[in-house]
């Protein structure tokens, strides 16, 4: 289906998966979500707002990097492509047995002895994503796994399936700034919650690996 703008949406059912697989990301803590929880705590709402920011635009920069080479990869080779979509299914494998071994990293850092600027928050943010190498792995193998080796709109796709993590993941940072304090609180009184959401990362993306292990045959 094409957009208004030329751009190709995958069907409603794939949406609603990738919107899925969006939502069970965001809320399993990472690097990201513990700088700007830590920002929002140390130096307000402002702050974490700036720090969120920078790490959105990170993911921006590698969403459309990684679109863009598959995209690439996919012109030159539609077998390279499924291969790199079996890939893809063993490292949703991977993820999903660390989520269970490991747990989540909800670190939050201790305040900073000066405060920072606006645009030195912004610039943090942005540069522990984009220095974050399991980021761009993860968008290299998971993106394709929503799109077609044979589809003839499936570049077009890979960008929109990119800006849309963007796009769906940024409203949800912003409750969770403005609800910092009692949402760490819930996680960090209720080491339960915290292994739930792990089990239900775990369950979701060992989920997603079989589909896509099978689809890939």
């Amino acid at each position: 289906m094409m957009g208004e703008l030329g751009i190709a949406v995958p069907d409603l059912h794939v949406l609603l998966a990738y919107s899925a697989a969006c939502f069970v990301l965001f809320v399993t803590p990472g690097p990201d979500m513990s700088l700007f929880l830590a920002k929002t705590l140390t130096g307000g709402r402002r702050d974490g707002m700036l720090a969120m920011l920078g790490t959105m635009t990170g993911c921006l920069v590698h969403t459309s990097l990684a679109a863009l080479g598959l995209s690439a990869l996919l012109a030159a080779s539609a077998t390279a492509f499924a291969s790199l979509k079996i890939v893809g299914a063993l490292y949703l494998l991977w993820l999903a047995f660390d989520a269970v071994r490991n747990g989540s990293a909800l670190r939050l850092r201790e305040p900073e002895p000066r405060a920072s600027s606006g645009l030195r928050t912004f610039l943090l943010g942005l540069g522990i994503n984009l220095t974050n190498p399991k980021i761009v792995l993860f968008f290299v193998t998971f993106l394709p796994q929503f799109v077609a080796a044979g589809d003839p709109h499936a570049a077009s796709k890979l960008l929109f399936l990119g800006l849309y993590f963007v796009a769906f993941t940024t409203p949800l940072a912003i409750v969770l700034i403005l609800l910092a304090e009692r949402a760490i609180g819930a996680v960090t009184r209720r080491p339960r919650l915290m292994r739930a959401i792990d089990y239900s990362f775990a369950g979701v993306f060992a989920a997603f690996a079989a589909r896509f292990a099978a689809d890939a045959r």
